[in-house]
């Protein structure tokens, strides 16, 4: 049989509080809905927006930090796998199936938030990005936030020309 290949990525919103849940051996789960917004032209061309709205289950030390630092509203970039599950219905109907993402990783994109709601400027350690400032500092330039001259070790602008007129930076991209 030929192997396949299961990668998602997810950019969105959380669409509701995760619900953080625990197994009886105690291992933790949690289960949320990412909105994703899309946009399409309908047949007279003009642009119309949509929403996805995809269920997303992380389980173990990851599940633990969704619970804990994602509200309604925060901004996560999900790698994970879709995962398709069937059960039987309690009414009798018969057999349901059920597909959700997988989470592997969570990446916090926007600023944590504090049990009150209020910014504090970063997303927790672990598999987050690490804290960069305070709402207060968001748009503003580096020097701006307070660094000053001697904090950065070149000035790109500030660099001179060789006699070809080519920048003395070597930047690797």
């Amino acid at each position: 049989m030929a192997r396949g290949f299961n990668k998602v990525v997810l950019m969105g919103n959380l669409a509701r509080d995760p619900e953080l849940r625990y197994t009886v051996d105690k291992r933790a789960w949690v289960r949320f809905t990412v909105a994703v917004g899309f946009s399409w032209k309908n047949k007279n061309g003009e642009y119309q927006d949509g929403t996805d709205f995809i269920p997303v289950t992380a389980w173990g030390p990851l599940a633990d930090r969704c619970g804990r630092y994602l509200k309604k509203g925060s901004s996560v970039l999900i790698e994970g796998k879709i995962k398709v599950r069937s059960y039987e219905a309690r009414d009798g109907s018969g057999k349901k199936y059920a597909t959700d993402v997988a989470a592997d990783e969570v990446q916090f994109v926007g600023p944590k938030q504090s049990a009150e709601g209020e910014g504090l400027g970063g997303a927790p350690s672990g598999a987050v990005r690490p804290a960069v400032g305070n709402d207060a500092d968001f748009g503003k330039s580096v020097r701006e936030k307070g660094f000053g001259d001697g904090d950065f070790p070149m000035d790109f602008s500030e660099l001179g020309e060789d006699e070809e007129g080519e920048s003395e930076a070597e930047i690797p991209f």
